[in-house]
């Protein structure tokens, strides 16, 4: 029978982007001058005020005054109306240094036993729906978000907007588990208070999303997903009304509360670790990517249509305590009798392929830059990988590698192992 699944997204200027965001440009500081740092910030973001907290380990000087004020400035709150604002808001830092008892189970005389930051489970998810390999309600659940900030930045159109804002999208699909239609769009975008009527406001906000922003998120999808947007879709815009308090101002928020958004929009499983403010020691983060990376490979290559991959640590310990990859019975991949591969079976080919402790995950991702401010809005998976050129503390320039986890680099490995 067919079924209807739905995802949600948030703006760069949800409050708890807003802390997400602030959290890993003081991380990337800290990497820009210190690669060994060690480090865990959480931010909160209220009414004319961040806090910023947590434990670091490392030798070098970070502004976090400076740093927070630049990532709210860009955001976008810089009007005193907003009730909070790049220059007049209070900025408190707590950090301190990371407690030995942890920093002993991480830090190993072999580089290679480097011990996992924490204990717990991180999973990664991959499906062929999409050309990124994400599921498509948050795939586009993220672009209507995008696109919509782009048009606030570019103030040409919609000149009303404000940075706070959320998306859902909901998807019809069939008994086979294809996406068939797009049944609801869901979007509340923050707003100037811009006509006294407040029915006439909302039915010209409704008008634009409809006739502007969605035809624009539109025409840069393929032409498959292009054929879901038909004429039955359910809009909801701003549905509770006008939306003019918002931000940090309207709802306070702290890095670490949109893990489904920054995930896969809760298709597939999520551990419960938060990604943003922490370095890559602390496996929450690094293993997400890791098996983030092992399942897209793992689809890409054919060996099934969807692929969920679970890892496990002891704090302290290198090697995983567990691994476990379920297809959810959509294998391609087969033994040399014929039979399609169980998935133990997969499991363990994929243990041979890829070593899983945290040090061997750093190197191979790259996780030590000064990398993380891109992710901390839009979503960490399913992001295109780039570079990025930053200012070192000796005043040299490096170019280093953008949204590793995404590349397609483990797909010859795997057909070969796997027969495909």
């Amino acid at each position: 029978m067919p079924y209807l699944f739905t995802s949600e997204s948030v703006s760069e200027g949800h409050p708890d982007k807003v802390a997400d965001q602030i959290s890993d440009a003081i991380l990337d500081d800290f990497l820009r001058q210190d690669p060994a740092a060690k480090v865990a910030c959480e931010t909160m973001v209220t009414t004319g005020l961040v806090v910023i907290a947590g434990e670091v380990k490392s030798s070098a000087y970070v502004d976090v005054q400076s740093i927070a004020r630049n990532v709210i400035r860009r955001i976008g709150y810089t009007k005193a109306e907003y009730k909070f604002e790049a220059e007049s808001c209070g900025i408190l830092s707590a950090l301190h240094e990371q407690s030995p008892d942890i920093n002993q189970g991480v830090v190993r005389q072999a580089p290679e036993e480097q011990g996992a930051g924490d204990q717990g489970m991180m999973f990664g998810y991959a499906t062929n729906e999409t050309a990124n390999y994400m599921p498509l309600a948050l795939d586009l659940s993220h672009a209507l978000l995008e696109e919509l900030a782009a048009i606030r930045k570019a103030g040409q159109e919609m000149t009303y907007l404000r940075p706070d804002a959320k998306s859902q999208v909901t998807i019809r699909y069939s008994d086979d588990h294809r996406p068939v239609a797009i049944d609801t769009i869901v979007i509340s975008t923050q707003h100037d208070d811009f006509d006294a009527s407040e029915e006439k406001m909302l039915a010209r906000i409704k008008q634009d999303i409809i006739a502007i922003l969605i035809p624009r998120v539109k025409a840069k999808l393929s032409a498959e997903v292009q054929a879901l947007f038909t004429a039955d879709i359910k809009h909801h815009i701003n549905p509770t009304g006008k939306f003019v308090i918002g931000g940090p101002h309207g709802d306070s928020g702290l890095t670490g509360r949109k893990i489904i958004v920054d995930t896969y929009g809760g298709k597939g499983a999520h551990g419960g670790g938060a990604f943003s403010g922490k370095d890559s020691s602390k496996v929450d983060r690094s293993a997400a990517y890791a098996a983030r990376h092992i399942a897209k490979n793992l689809v890409a290559a054919g060996v099934a249509d969807q692929a969920l991959v679970q890892v496990a640590y002891a704090i302290g310990v290198a090697k995983p305590v567990g691994l476990y990859v379920t297809t959810s019975g959509t294998t391609k991949a087969t033994n040399a009798a014929g039979h399609k591969l169980t998935d133990g079976e997969i499991s363990d080919k994929v243990n041979e392929l890829f070593d899983l402790r945290p040090y061997a995950i750093v190197e191979r991702l790259g996780l030590r830059n000064p990398i993380f401010g891109a992710t901390a809005a839009y979503g960490h998976m399913g992001r295109q990988p780039g570079t990025i050129t930053v200012k070192m503390k000796d005043g040299e320039e490096k170019t280093f590698e953008t949204f590793t986890w995404e590349k397609l680099d483990y797909v010859d490995r795997i057909k070969t192992a796997f027969s495909l």
